[in-house]
């Protein structure tokens, strides 16, 4: 019988998409940009969560993409620049050397206020708490496609469909399976993955080949086939699903 925390799996191995995982990525990260631009946004929680990590940058573009949120989004910002104003200004300031410092000779203890603010800095600016929910997320999802491998016959016929995953959630999928699945499993689990992603690879590796020959005028009144793509999709098999792939291009 299938639980509600399995159909988000079980939607995204059925979707038509080129990785499972990426689909759930995707879909946990326009939840959470909802959330952040949505109601939450007036509760002291939440506020005082965003005002101390704000977004990272990836995400920060995909809430200012969200056009109708631009007030909510000028909320969130003005407190948390209030937040990170009073938090490093004041550092920075403190960090150059003083004159009485520079009269008594040279001194290197001012390398080390630097280098701890500029640390300081790089923490705050990389802090994001969609990245931090996503990754909660996809490792929660994990869990669930391992234990729905190990338990339901219809979902490991399913997986086994499967053309491939990126290599980066093929790598969380090692990972997951070495902490979740008994021997047996881990057994059946990685030929399955090994040869979907075989499959990925030999096809991505000919499309690129031909995408290039292409170049060739001999080729030229010669049909693309699958290959006027390759190389957007060979990115999102190398580096998980990224929209701006699929904005420069246009998904195919």
């Amino acid at each position: 019988m299938e639980k509600i925390y399995m159909i988000p799996v079980n939607d995204a191995y059925m979707a038509d998409c080129e990785c499972p995982i990426c689909f759930l990525k995707k879909k946990a990260e326009n939840d959470y940009l909802d959330y952040y631009l949505g109601p939450s946004l007036m509760e002291p929680d939440t506020r005082k969560i965003t005002n101390k990590t704000g977004f990272c940058p990836e995400h920060m573009g995909k809430l200012n993409k969200r056009e109708t949120a631009r007030l909510g989004l000028g909320l969130m910002l003005h407190t948390h620049l209030k937040d990170l104003s009073e938090d490093v200004t004041k550092d920075i300031k403190a960090a150059a050397p003083g004159k009485a410092t520079l009269l008594k000779g040279r001194s290197s203890e001012y390398k080390s206020k630097l280098n701890a603010i500029a640390d300081k800095i790089d923490k705050r600016v990389a802090s994001c708490p969609i990245c931090e929910k996503i990754n909660y997320s996809l490792e929660r999802y994990l869990e669930v496609i391992m234990y729905m491998f190990s338990k339901d016959s219809d979902f490991r016929a399913r997986f086994a469909e499967r053309k491939s995953h990126c290599l980066p959630h093929t790598a969380m999928l090692l990972r997951s399976a070495a902490s979740n699945l008994s021997q047996n499993d881990v057994s059946d689990f990685i030929n399955l993955l090994a040869d979907n992603n075989a499959i990925q690879f030999s096809e991505l590796i000919a499309d690129v080949e031909w995408f290039t020959l292409k170049f060739d005028y001999r080729n030229n009144d010669k049909p693309w086939g699958n290959s006027k793509n390759a190389i957007q999709r060979s990115m999102r098999f190398l580096s998980a699903d990224r929209s701006d792939f699929d904005e420069q291009q246009g998904k195919k």
